[in-house]
């Protein structure tokens, strides 16, 4: 029935439309004297006059008056049109469409309603416009497309037109979502090779799991499975099934739309080995480079990663010589009768190239300045394969993209200019430290801090950190400009206010730290940075009840408050692919403090040594070592206050943070007050969560973790290590990194606080 009356209506609009045309046209040829518009309500009679193919002066035709007819009728801003003709005079008579006043959606759950507004906007659709049922109903699919693409596809819409004031309307898109639909089985026939399973676990899409209303792994989507079969032919072209195909899909759904179920079809054929490889081309006399970038086994299965592997090696090696535009076509030849393939790469270098402009697109919040002092690959020089990658992962080591590419373009009538462009992708530089534990001793203890890494798109980082909790009171500001000069010299600010009191006891004893400190990075290689600064801080001891001996004893020699002056300096190296979610390279940091003046005297240093290995392509090993030692200078004696101290996520999960005591502090029972010494040993596994598909932000870990603390007289005894055990896990979350830990001690001690249940959001080992 609503077929027959949309059909109808249009029917009617055309008969009406084509009579005032031949009424309009019925008219004998004559010079025009004058045009006028009746019927504008909101549409400029400019608009009408700019339309018309007729001027006054010019010979009115049945020509003329078919072609204003129609040029009025597309301008869409009118529903109907006449032109009457009076002794010379031109009359044309609009009635105007209504215009959107509003646009509402009701009953939508799954999308925001600007995600919706902006989808209808694409086909013309939006509050001001001209209304047009036609648009309506196109609206109407297109917004049943939207939930189709959500797999929901028992959606309805209903569409509501409610005339208003002013010949405008109101429209409303009532939504009736229903459930979504959800993949109830994927079978793949045709396979000998590889288990189902084995194919099975490639794909992202799946039946469902614990943690699909996350993922949504188990909604169908035609681009999901386009990709899940791409990733069938790759893991079969990986293990020399040079012929293999996916015959047919086939995607059925229920008839309640509820339930879908994949078939796939494939044909394997058969495995074969590579006999030779071949290079061909021009090789700008450089064969045996070429020869040792490749990365194809000979006698091995054919593994198409591998073909790919070389090939990108020898266009990026052709890119460092300037040839910005040099193939490489892999060729087989194969022989059915051995099951054997021969490969000859065919390279082209082309021609060499300079690059005229680099181009920046995508930042809309960072300054251009911030990402082109990255490049290493500068405008009016040879092109540079090398320094352009490395430029990107400069860019995009910033941290202030989610996403970057980098394209190049040949410059029209140039054979030897490109321009570079470099897109961006923004994402939320802002990010929220919060660290939390359980203790059955303290109960629940909670810290805040706050990061801006691109403080109003400048490259500047802005930070805080503050505790309000009773016995840790803490303020820290500090903020980061990495490039303080044009060289890349970073500049560190640092102050800060912090008071400890061990004691819930209002009369107990406290700590207090008042100071400032200033560093510099100098950039030494691409890699490579040394770290110097000064800083000068203010320690006092709070007499009250509780304070240990060692406190006494110190206040006693150098008073209650004492100043220290510290020269820190440092070197650190980072070759990881990713400071999230590294899975390959290492980080290396070397730092000392020396108290040059002031009641202090004291020298420590700090050693860290963290290696990320992959073990798989999904598992990630990762293995942390910590050194830390402290000592007096002179015949002064070590601040107890600059002990270092261990205990919790960074160190040995399981155990309250800070909590670990001295052999001498156990022996004597005494409370925990850090130690000159620290050593830390870190092991983990890391893995996708299951059921979280290949989101890499979203891992699940195992670890070892074991580490001591020791007093100034004390060597580094591995019997009076606590270690842990346990699985947590970890997530690149909106605020920042998250990590979850639950812990088992493998050895601890009498009167050692441990805490089963550890979270961090800020924290990388």
């Amino acid at each position: 029935m609503q077929f027959n009356r949309n059909f109808l209506r249009r029917a009617s609009a055309v008969a009406v439309s084509l009579f005032v045309l031949q009424g309009a046209m019925a008219v004998e040829p004559f010079t025009v004297k004058d045009i006028r518009v009746e019927g504008l309500q909101r549409a400029e009679a400019g608009t009408i006059f700019a339309s018309l193919p007729v001027r006054v002066g010019d010979t009115y035709s049945d020509d003329k008056a078919a072609a204003s007819i129609k040029a009025l009728f597309g301008l869409g801003l009118f529903k109907d049109v006449r032109i009457d003709v009076n002794d010379g005079v031109l009359v044309v008579i609009v009635e105007e469409r209504p215009t959107i006043a509003e646009i509402d959606f009701l009953g939508t759950k799954e999308f925001d309603k600007d995600v919706l507004k902006k989808a209808l906007l694409q086909i013309g659709l939006a509050d001001g416009r001209p209304f047009d049922k036609a648009l309506v109903d196109r609206a109407e699919q297109e917004l049943k497309r939207q939930y189709i693409n959500r797999s929901m596809y028992a959606s309805e819409v209903i569409t509501t037109v409610t005339p208003v004031e002013r010949n405008r309307v109101n429209l409303s898109f009532s939504v009736q979502e229903g459930e979504p639909a959800k993949i109830s089985d994927i079978r793949i026939v045709g396979n000998k090779a590889f288990s189902e399973s084995t194919l099975r676990g490639l794909f992202d899409l799946d039946t469902g799991g614990w943690l699909s209303w996350y993922t949504k792994s188990d909604r169908y989507a035609r681009a999901k499975l386009n990709a899940d079969l791409e990733a069938l032919r790759s893991y079969y072209l990986a293990r020399g099934y040079l012929e293999f195909k996916v015959e047919s899909t086939q995607v059925a759904i229920s008839p309640n739309k509820q339930d879908i179920g994949i078939t796939i079809n494939v044909v394997e054929g058969d495995q074969f080995v590579v006999s030779k490889v071949n290079l061909a081309g021009n090789f700008l006399g450089k064969e045996n480079e070429f020869k040792s970038l490749v990365r194809i086994q000979v006698g091995q299965p054919y593994n198409a990663d591998q073909v790919a592997v070389t090939s990108k090696a020898f266009t990026d090696y052709f890119g460092n010589f300037g040839y910005a535009f040099s193939r490489v076509e892999p060729r087989t030849v194969i022989d059915r009768t051995t099951n054997r393939v021969e490969i000859t790469l065919q390279v082209d270098p082309s021609r060499r190239v300079y690059v005229r402009r680099v181009n920046v697109a995508g930042n809309d919040r960072t300054r251009d300045e911030v990402i082109r002092r990255e490049f290493r690959q500068f405008e009016a020089s040879w092109y540079d394969g090398e320094k352009i990658k490395q430029s990107r992962n400069r860019v995009d080591r910033l941290g202030y993209f989610k996403e970057v590419t980098m394209d190049t373009s040949e410059v029209p009538g140039s054979q030897d200019q490109v321009d570079l462009t470099i897109t961006v992708a923004e994402k939320p530089t802002g990010s929220i430290s919060l660290g939390a534990g359980i203790s059955s001793a303290d109960g629940f203890g909670v810290s805040f801090g706050f990061k801006q890494d691109n403080a109003f798109g400048s490259g500047n980082s802005l930070g805080i950190e503050l505790n309000t909790s009773k016995q840790n009171r803490t303020l820290v500001f500090n903020t980061t400009n990495p490039y303080f000069t044009e060289d890349g010299v970073s500049r560190t600010l640092d102050v800060y206010q912090r008071n400890s009191k061990p004691y819930v006891d209002v009369n107990s004893y406290a700590i207090e730290t008042t100071g400032g400190s200033i560093r510099f990075g100098v950039p030494f290689t691409e890699y490579d940075t040394v770290f110097f600064g000064l800083g000068i801080d203010q320690t006092t001891i709070v007499p009250g009840s509780y304070l240990p001996v060692v406190y006494q004893d110190f206040a006693n020699k150098f008073g209650f408050t004492s100043n220290a002056v510290p020269l820190t300096i440092g070197w650190g190296r980072d070759t990881r692919d990713s400071a999230l979610v590294p899975t390959i390279g290492k980080v290396i940091k070397a730092s000392g403090e020396w108290s040059i003046a002031g009641e202090l005297k004291y020298a420590r240093g700090t050693a860290v040594y963290q290696q990320f290995i992959p073990v798989t392509n999904k598992i990630t090993g990762a293995l942390n070592a910590e050194l830390s030692v402290g000592s007096s200078t002179g015949d002064s004696t070590y601040p107890i206050f600059k002990n270092f101290y261990s205990g919790g996520l960074g160190s040995v999960r399981g155990f309250e943070q800070g909590s670990l005591t001295t052999g001498t502090q156990r022996t004597l029972g005494l409370t925990a007050t850090g130690g000159t010494k620290k050593i830390n040993f870190n092991a983990e596994l890391l893995s996708p969560l299951p059921g979280g598909g290949k989101d890499r932000t979203l891992r699940v870990y195992t670890f070892l973790d074991a580490g001591g603390i020791y007093g100034p007289d004390e060597g580094l005894q591995l019997s009076d290590m606590r270690s842990s055990y346990g699985v947590g896990i970890s997530w690149i979350s909106p605020v920042g990194p998250l990590r979850l830990a639950f812990s088992k001690p493998i050895k601890q001690f009498e009167g050692d606080k441990i805490q089963a249940l550890q979270f961090q959001i800020g924290s990388s080992f």
